[in-house]
C-alpha cells in the first residue's frame, strides 16, 4: 500500500485501478476514458491493463451510455460512468433521475443499482457559462441517489471505491481545479463513512459549512481570521445527499454562528438546504442569523476578471465571518 502525496486526478485513478482489479464485474464507460486516458487523466493507463471490454469507450451520447450504464448495472455490473463534464449530464438526467434513482424503490428493492456517475465540475479558468455550471441543487433533490463531494486526494480515494461497492447510485462530483491539486494519500488508512463531514479545522467562534473546492477557500480564510482574533471552525460536507447534520449541529453547539460558503448560485442552492435545515434544529443554539456566501445570480462570464468576482474568494468569506461575528472591516490604510 502506497502512502504519500499525489494528485487529486491520481487518486482517482488509483481508486478505479484498486477496484477493477478487485472485482472484474468494474467496468468504466465513457468518452475518451479509454485509448485517451480521460480529459483530466483520471483514466489514465486503464485501457491497455484492463482492455476494452472494462473501459469503454463511447459515442458522444451521455444519454445512451449512462442508460448503458444503468442496464448494466440492472444485470449484475458495476459501472463507473464518466459524463466529460457535469454540463453534459443535463443529456443524461432521464438516465439518472428517471431511471437510476426510481428502478430500486419502485421494484420494491428486488433491482438494487450499483451506479457510479462521476462528473467533473464548477468554475474553472474561463470555460464561460455553459461549461462553468454547478448542478448538485438538481441532482440532490432527487430521492433515491446519493451525491459525494470530495476535496482531497484523500477522500477521492475513499469515497470513489466506497462508491464503487455500494449498491446505490452515487454520482460523485469533482472540481475541475482540484484534478491538480495535491494532498496526503495513506491507502492503508481505514475510511470513515463516505457521507460523514469532516472537521478540518477546530474553532469556537464561527462553524464555515462548505463542500468541494471551497473547502480550500474556507481554510485560508480561516487562517486569516485567526490573525485577526476570530477562531472559525471549517466543516467539510463531503456529501450532499445524506448530509450528516450531526457533525455540524456539534460544532454549532459550541460556535453559535453559521456560515456557510458555496460556489454555486445562492437562490435555492445547497447552501440553502443547509441554513433551512440547521436553522430549524439549531434555532435556539444561534446567537446570529445564519449567513451565505455564494455565487452570483448570473451566469459565468468568460472574461477572468469578472469570473472572479462572480464566485466567492478568501477575502469575501474573512468579511461575512467578521460581520457575523460583530467586528467592523479594518480601516484602509492610506
Amino acid at each position: 500500500m502506497k502512502n504519500d502525496a499525489c494528485l487529486y486526478w491520481q487518486a482517482l485513478n488509483r481508486a478505479l485501478d484498486a477496484e477493477l482489479a478487485a472485482d472484474d464485474d468494474v467496468i468504466v464507460l465513457g468518452e475518451d476514458v479509454g485509448l485517451y486516458g480521460g480529459s483530466y487523466r483520471v483514466t489514465e493507463g486503464l485501457y491497455a491493463r484492463y482492455g476494452e471490454w472494462r473501459v469503454r469507450d463511447t459515442p458522444i451520447s451521455e444519454s445512451s451510455f449512462t442508460g448503458l450504464g444503468v442496464g448494466a448495472a440492472l444485470v449484475g455490473l458495476r459501472p463507473v460512468v464518466e459524463i466529460m463534464t457535469i454540463n453534459f449530464a443535463l443529456l443524461a438526467l432521464d438516465a439518472i433521475i428517471n431511471m437510476a434513482a426510481k428502478i430500486p424503490f419502485m421494484s420494491g428493492g428486488q433491482f438494487p443499482m450499483p451506479l457510479v456517475v462521476r462528473m467533473p465540475g464548477g468554475v474553472a479558468r474561463q470555460l464561460a457559462a455553459q461549461h462553468s455550471q454547478r448542478l448538485e441543487q438538481t441532482l440532490m433533490n432527487v430521492p433515491g441517489l446519493r451525491i459525494a463531494v470530495p476535496a482531497t486526494p484523500q477522500d477521492a480515494w475513499w469515497q470513489l471505491r466506497q462508491a464503487i461497492r455500494s449498491d446505490e447510485p452515487i454520482v460523485v462530483l469533482e472540481h475541475e481545479l482540484l484534478y491538480f491539486s495535491k494532498g496526503p494519500l495513506d491507502e492503508a488508512a481505514e475510511a470513515p463513512p463516505m457521507h460523514r463531514a469532516e472537521v478540518c479545522r477546530a474553532g469556537a467562534d464561527l462553524t464555515i459549512v462548505t463542500y468541494s473546492r471551497m473547502r480550500e477557500l474556507s481554510l485560508r480564510a480561516a487562517a486569516q481570521l485567526a490573525e485577526q482574533g476570530i477562531s472559525a471552525e471549517v466543516i467539510d460536507l463531503r456529501s450532499l445527499r445524506p448530509i450528516d447534520w450531526e457533525t455540524c449541529l456539534a460544532s454549532l453547539r459550541k460556535t453559535h454562528r453559521l456560515l456557510v460558503v458555496e460556489e454555486d448560485s445562492r437562490f435555492a442552492g445547497a447552501g440553502a438546504e443547509v441554513v433551512a435545515t440547521l436553522a430549524e434544529r439549531a434555532f435556539f443554539t444561534l446567537d446570529q442569523p445564519p449567513r451565505r456566501v455564494a455565487g452570483e445570480e448570473l451566469p459565468i462570464a468568460y472574461n477572468a476578471r469578472l469570473e472572479a468576482a462572480s464566485i466567492p474568494s478568501a477575502p469575501s468569506i474573512v468579511a461575512a465571518a467578521r460581520e457575523i461575528c460583530g467586528q467592523q472591516p479594518p480601516e484602509e490604510k492610506s
